[in-house]
């Protein structure tokens, strides 16, 4: 294994099995609460971090591994859109984000045993969405996809169908930027070229 990722969105583990990179699954339950008048990106930056610093702690990880964490949250006209806590709160954000643009925040965080901090990049997504009908949201709250996902929708799945124009990194939307999470994976040795040899092997 080259890393442990602190995290069990089945999203994130794709994304890193997509460009080759053996890991270790890690997940942390930590407090997620939004601090008051906290700014989204300052609370992505947070919460990542935090799930970094838990995985670099967790007696279950194995020593040498580094940890890396995320976490995503959308805004709309100055709210932060979580995860739904129900169908009516889920249509609520799907209507809010109707005939709109929006932007999608993900921190990324690395913590290794080899440096007394923990390394954080964030990425910011704008991504626009046609009219949704209120039945429209409601129909889509049946599928079941949008339970667990910032801003009730899923991009890389059936919310796709709401999207009009993307303005940025698609991965960042899907929950892990492949871009800056390879940047901070360089610092302890994981590069483009290491994956690539290690696939050719």
């Amino acid at each position: 294994m080259a890393i442990c990722l602190a995290s069990a969105s089945p999203r994130r583990q794709e994304l890193l099995g997509q460009i080759g990179l053996r890991f270790m699954l890690l997940p942390q339950d930590i407090d997620e609460t939004r601090l008051p008048r906290e700014a989204a990106a300052d609370y992505v930056r947070r919460m990542a971090g935090e799930k970094a610093l838990a995985g670099i702690q967790d007696v279950g990880r194995p020593a040498g591994l580094p940890v890396l964490a995320a976490d995503t949250t959308v805004v709309c006209n100055e709210a932060v859109l979580e995860k739904p806590l129900s169908q009516d709160d889920a249509v609520r954000m799907l209507q809010l984000l109707s005939g709109r643009s929006h932007e999608v925040l993900t921190a990324v965080a690395l913590a290794s045993e080899n440096s007394p901090r923990v390394q954080l990049a964030i990425s910011r997504t704008h991504v626009s969405f046609r009219n949704i009908s209120l039945a429209e949201a409601k129909a889509y709250w049946e599928t079941g996809e949008p339970a667990d996902k910032a801003g009730a929708y899923g991009i890389q799945g059936m919310g796709a169908m709401f999207v009009s124009h993307i303005e940025g990194s698609y991965t960042n939307v899907v929950g892990l930027p492949l871009f800056e999470t390879l940047q901070l994976l360089a610092s302890v040795g994981i590069t483009g070229l290491s994956l690539l040899e290690g696939a050719a092997k």
